[in-house]
């Protein structure tokens, strides 16, 4: 959307009385303007291939298609217009369906003009985020590292990369305690990178002290660091692993660039087997070099509407930034379905297989995390390690299970389809 262009938006409700006050609205604000107007959802489908709109308000209840089998067919076939859905109903099942197929906010009326404005702006906002993010990952796709595009040509170690779209889904302490499983399974030697750099937590979570040399002592000579002075700042872990930890602050994170953590990387692959890299929720240049670089990207995610909502943003622009099915493999943490969502559900509306799965075993993690032994060491037994060995296995052996990490899920012959888009 080009400077001073107004925020377009398309009216969906069967109800006459209701499409007019909601253009009325609208009609207050000076920067947005309605594109058109729709009674039904099959209509709506037509004049969002039409008209392209910024942003679309749809209802639920509509007597020819509702708004829910709407929205999964316009996520589909018009990604670029986000859906507001507006219901009667509050129930949390209307919000779960409609953010399932797709919606990006949900509306309950009666709803005040302030919450109607408010919703438009911020879900446009976060498309032009979303676009934004797109144009800035291109360049680093065209200039992918060539030893990542064949990595078959090198006989030097396995970049493992941790990514997750959003926080709070156990990344670092999977990518930790996979680590150490590497390890203690293959007896070659890893190093596990805090990749996330402003606001790393390996230290912690290994309880290693705060006086530890970090990536942040090689600022200022990354040019002239070679492998001999890059293994000067790792430390050594009791479990056998070595680590380069995170800067001590937001501040000295900010002085690290893309290409530093590319060469950083580069030198780590000629002496070790495996190099573990966590990441932070981001699309930063030195976020996007971690996933260029690496042989593997573990996306990791969680049974949850909102994991999954941004696994599905993730994967769109991993598309574009040429990550392939076997180099992308997604994690399913927590596994567990009380919440409704099952994985082979999420299989089939993204039409890609989960590979790996790992447990929900909350108690386990945090009794480990608080202790700073992996729970690798300390629960060695419990499911959630004997899952995290599997990925292991997995990622050394060339297992079946990872070789199809990118195998096409069967469609489902019925049922709603999660994530249509």
């Amino acid at each position: 959307m080009a400077d001073g262009e107004k925020i377009r938006i398309l009216i969906v409700d069967d109800i006459a009385d209701t499409r007019d006050n909601l253009a009325k609205l609208i009609g207050f604000e000076p920067d947005m303007e309605v594109a058109g107007t729709a009674d039904g959802g099959q209509a709506a489908v037509n004049m969002a291939k039409k008209e392209r709109p910024h942003v679309i308000l749809m209802d639920i209840n509509m007597p020819d298609m509702d708004g829910i089998t709407a929205t999964e067919i316009i996520s589909n076939t018009v990604p670029e217009s986000p859906i507001i859905m507006m219901s009667v109903q509050g129930e949390q099942d209307y919000l779960r369906r409609s953010m399932l197929a797709g919606a990006r906010e949900f509306l309950v009326k009666p709803f005040s003009a302030d919450e109607l404005i408010n919703a438009i702006r911020h879900v446009h906002e976060l498309e032009k985020v979303k676009r934004a993010r797109y144009a800035a990952a291109a360049p680093a796709a065209a200039a992918a590292n060539p030893l990542a595009a064949s990595p078959a040509a090198r006989d030097n170690g396995k970049i493992i990369t941790f990514f997750s779209p959003k926080g709070g889904v156990g990344r670092t302490t999977i990518a930790t305690n996979l680590a150490v499983a590497l390890h203690q399974s293959t007896q070659k030697p890893v190093v596990l990178v805090d990749g996330s750099l402003p606001f790393g937590d390996i230290a912690v979570i290994l309880n290693m002290s705060p006086k530890a040399k970090t990536i942040a002592d090689l600022v200022g000579s990354f040019d002239n660091t070679d492998s001999d002075v890059l293994e000067s700042v790792l430390v050594s872990h009791s479990t056998g692993i070595k680590v380069l930890l995170a800067p001590p602050t937001p501040e000295s994170a900010e002085l690290i660039t893309g290409a530093n953590v590319k060469h950083v990387l580069e030198l780590l692959r000629e002496r070790y087997a495996y190099i573990v890299v966590d990441t932070w929720p981001s699309f930063q240049e030195q976020v996007i070099t971690m996933l260029d670089v690496a042989d593997v990207i573990l996306t990791l995610m969680t049974l949850e509407i909102t994991s999954l909502k941004n696994v599905r943003v993730f994967m769109e622009i991993a598309e574009k930034l040429g990550y392939g099915d076997e180099k992308l493999q997604l994690v399913a943490n927590r596994n567990d379905s009380s919440g409704g969502i099952k994985a082979s559900d999420v299989e089939a509306s993204l039409g890609r297989k989960i590979p790996h799965t790992i447990v929900s075993d909350g108690r386990t993690l945090v009794l480990a995390v608080n202790r700073g032994v992996p729970f690798v060491i300390s629960h060695r037994e419990s499911q959630v390690a004997k899952d995290i060995f599997t990925l292991a296995q997995r990622l050394t052996a060339g297992a079946p299970e990872a070789a199809a990490a990118g195998a096409k899920a069967p469609a489902r012959a019925s049922g709603m389809r999660l994530f249509a888009r």
